[in-house]
């Protein structure tokens, strides 16, 4: 079927984001291609045309025959939405949200100045919401004629380096002047662009794996979801909403929920670019209208299908530091998290998967990695949070099939369950920093058995999992990806403030589920130190030094101690008030000259801090 049901012709339409830094040219280049506007088009925002910038997410477009090579689809035309987002560094939040909705990123790079701060960032919400990286090197009318290409060629070069060390080894760079002369004001005119040609051909060699990647998505059931990015009324008819669809589909005449609100409304009708359309599917750009709303209550958010997107405060996700964010990621930290076009602080603790007994952390490093690749967090591919559904493309997000990996199988099984025992982990890494630590600090093994057994079974975590307590409710669906950033850094350091990302598991409402965060098994190993005070007899010792006189020793009863040469006893209860203690040693503790160590190792459960749960 075609993806719109429009009157005279079916059209693809292919959503093209354009992102990069502040001033590098995305809103001409967006006024050079494009041939029809939307009502939340370019700068429409008074304050963009006053100050000279972007300031929100502008939606404009243009039209393409279908070339030969894609005859083959069932189309007459092909539709370039255009999603012009903002370069300013406090607006990242806008573009976050604008990027979660389209099939092919622009990156605008001025060539006089190559990558910027807001350029990298831009660079590492491509490479979580996109495969389709297009560079476009903007501005080549500002270099003289005279060394021109040279200088092109070294800029090109130069960030062909840089890309070397993303998913976009073989990113193509199409040199373009947007807006030949400069930008003297806002207002359309001047020279024509050039290089737009080969710009327009290069979208369209990438529409056919576009198409493929929705097409892959659309299998199986999907409930319809649209995310809005701008609400007005029409005198007469009712408000108009107009933004992307996300998944399913949906037909004039049908029911929608707006969950932020919790209404229902009735669709009256439907339009794409002023164009009637019956029905909308996935990736279509269109207005719908509906009767009754007023339209200063939701200026952006989703529209779903009735009583399918959950409003949860808090959630359980997959996890993954973003390399080039360089400060300390830790557990109990704050970050700005950014779900569909909401942002909310939340308040993070990491976990990851037990590791094997007797296993180097650098073996639990290298199944943590594949366990990520498994779940395709760095990939929009087609995914399910227990493994994949169908092949992604490659790279940090390839699957098991397509690696060939028997245990990477194995580990895509691996969801998180409530069932299964999880180590609470202090950071969230890279691969690439703990590799660093621990080539500095090695696998050394403890010289004494005494250290042997106190550190037994303590190869630390790494984290792939997350709990996210969110400081007010988030609506969106239950398995959408996040980012989640420290936006309170300075926007004037030359920094990344993109922390982690990574997909919702599973979404918890806190007043419905108080215990969805609390059974969570996720445990510190916890060690206690004390010494024999005197031996009973063979079996019996009393020891002391362990706990404080106050602590209930009941809690302790039946739990293992060991000696420093390894031997094995139970502690039995309390002895006396002063919090000294009675140990068993079945197989009896032999006779030792000088103080004789003890050790208490258990585990406790980090969530459920009322229970205070205690194993060993």
């Amino acid at each position: 079927r075609p993806s719109l049901a429009m009157v005279d012709k079916r059209v693809l339409n292919v959503n093209v984001g354009i992102l990069g830094h502040i001033d590098s040219g995305k809103t001409s280049l967006a006024r050079a291609l494009s041939t029809h506007f939307s009502t939340a088009s370019l700068d429409k925002h008074p304050q963009s045309t006053e100050r000279g910038i972007t300031l929100d997410l502008g939606f404009s477009s243009f039209t393409a025959p279908v070339p030969e090579n894609l005859a083959h689809l069932p189309y007459d035309e092909i539709q370039f939405t255009l999603v012009d987002c903002p370069g300013h560094a406090s607006l990242i939040k806008t573009v976050l949200g604008g990027a979660q909705i389209i099939d092919v990123m622009m990156l605008v790079v001025d060539v006089n100045k190559g990558i910027q701060t807001q350029t990298a960032e831009c660079l590492v919400v491509g490479e979580i919401t996109t495969s389709e990286l297009l560079v476009v090197l903007n501005k080549t009318d500002m270099i003289p004629e005279a060394g021109r290409g040279e200088k092109i060629a070294k800029m090109t070069a130069r960030l062909g380096n840089t890309f070397k060390a993303t998913k976009f080894k073989e990113c193509v760079m199409v040199p373009i002047a947007a807006r030949p002369g400069g930008a003297v004001d806002m207002s359309a005119g001047g020279a024509p662009a050039t290089g737009v040609t080969d710009l327009v051909n290069e979208l369209m060699k990438r529409v056919e794996a576009a198409h493929c990647r929705r097409l892959a998505k659309k299998k199986g059931k999907e409930e319809f979801l649209f995310a809005v990015d701008h609400c007005f009324p029409i005198k007469g008819q009712g408000t108009v909403l107009t933004g992307t669809v996300l998944s399913g589909r949906i037909a004039v005449g049908d029911t929608v929920e707006l969950p932020t609100l919790k209404l229902e409304k009735k669709i009256k009708s439907m339009q794409m670019f002023k164009r009637p359309v019956q029905f909308c599917e996935r990736g279509d750009r269109l207005g719908m209208c509906v009767a009754q709303l007023d339209h200063n209550l939701m200026e952006r958010g989703l529209v779903s299908a009735p009583r399918t997107v959950p409003t949860f405060n808090a959630a359980i996700c997959v996890a993954e530091k973003i390399r080039f964010h360089k400060q300390k990621v830790g557990s109990k930290m704050k970050f700005h998290v950014t779900v569909g076009h909401q942002t909310a602080m939340a308040t993070a603790e990491f976990f990851g998967e037990v590791p094997a007994v007797g296993a180097l952390e650098r073996d639990t490093v290298v199944d943590a990695e594949r366990l990520l690749r498994g779940l395709s967090v760095t990939e929009v591919g087609v995914v399910t949070s227990g493994g994949t559904a169908g092949a992604t493309t490659g790279g940090a997000g390839a699957t098991a099939e397509a690696t060939g990996d028997a245990s990477l199988v194995e580990l895509t099984a691996k969801s998180f369950s409530y069932d299964r025992e999880y180590k609470y982990c202090p950071l969230l890494e890279t691969f690439g920093e703990a590799r660093k630590r621990l080539d500095e600090s090695g696998d050394a093994a403890a010289d004494d058995l005494a250290a042997q057994q106190a550190t037994a079974g303590e190869t630390p975590g790494f984290a792939t999992w997350c709990v996210l307590v969110f400081d007010s409710p988030v609506t969106c669906p239950s398995d959408s990806l996040y980012i989640a950033s420290r936006f309170d850094s300075d926007i004037n350091q030359n920094s990344c403030r993109l922390a982690f990302h990574g997909k919702v598991i599973t979404a918890i409402d806190l007043e419905k589920q108080p215990d969805g965060v609390k059974k969570i098994k996720a445990f510190k190993m916890k060690q206690r130190e004390g010494v024999v005070e005197r031996v009973v007899d063979d079996n019996t010792v009393i020891g002391k030094g362990m706990f404080k006189k106050e602590t209930d020793l009941s809690m302790f009863a039946g739990m293992s101690v060991v000696t420093g040469d390894g031997e094995v006893g139970k502690i039995e209860g309390g002895f006396g008030k002063s919090g000294k203690y009675k140990v068993y040693f079945a197989r009896g503790i032999g006779v030792k000259e000088g103080t004789i160590k003890l050790y208490l190792r258990f585990k406790r459960y980090v969530f459920d801090k009322e229970a205070k749960k205690m194993v060993q």
